[in-house]
């Protein structure tokens, strides 16, 4: 159980946290039966954008892109100067690539949001380095998918037993604005709100 003193009680914001976006590329994609695919894809594109609006820190990471195309352009466009790493060892752990660690650990935060394709290995290898490296991770979970159903639920249920806290792309950045007198607040309601869920974007 979470203490007084422990970190994951304080909410996140634009200032603590950074944005770590997993393998979201064509053939990643085409594969993931676990859930919708436009539901998850708008998901991303939502944090993404969210991100870009209040200058979260985003590092994007890929796993050969030659094969499994690249990086997914509703993203990428949004952060025009930024480098895809594209893992120089194409391995499942996104942190095992010294470019991706080190743009992670650059970015000076100490909350970690992660997702990925897919659930049960990119995504939740990545987000098992962060915690054993002492990072608070929290893990975008309608923003991930799977092969199968199972494995995306048994992806979520073995990072949740380890410590990674669950969270929504609604919640994700209710939290980054904080409070309805955010400056930003307009343009979060036109480009990300009302793109997905109802409650908000109707």
């Amino acid at each position: 159980m979470a203490n007084s003193r422990d970190g994951r009680l304080d909410l996140l914001t634009d200032k603590n946290s950074v944005l770590v976006l997993v393998d979201y590329q064509p053939t990643m994609f085409k594969s993931v039966a676990s859930s919708d695919k436009v539901r998850i894809k708008i998901a991303t594109i939502c944090a993404a954008k969210a991100a870009s609006i209040l200058g979260v820190p985003v590092v994007l990471s890929s796993i050969n892109p030659a094969n499994n195309g690249e990086f997914i352009p509703e993203i990428t466009r949004l952060f025009p100067k930024q480098e895809v790493y594209a893992r120089k060892v194409p391995g499942f752990d996104a942190f095992e690539d010294e470019g991706t660690w080190n743009a992670a650990k650059k970015a000076g935060r100490k909350k970690m949001v992660i997702s990925g394709l897919w659930t049960s290995m990119c995504f939740a290898y990545t987000a098992l380095h962060a915690l054993k490296e002492g990072y608070e991770v929290y893990g975008l979970m309608d923003a991930a998918g799977d092969s199968t159903p199972e494995a995306h639920y048994y992806g979520i249920k073995r990072m949740l037993q380890l410590g990674v806290v669950p969270m929504t792309v609604e919640t994700l950045v209710s939290e980054w604005m904080h409070d309805w007198t955010n400056p930003k607040v307009g343009e979060l309601v036109r480009e990300v709100y009302s793109k997905y869920g109802a409650m908000i974007g109707m």
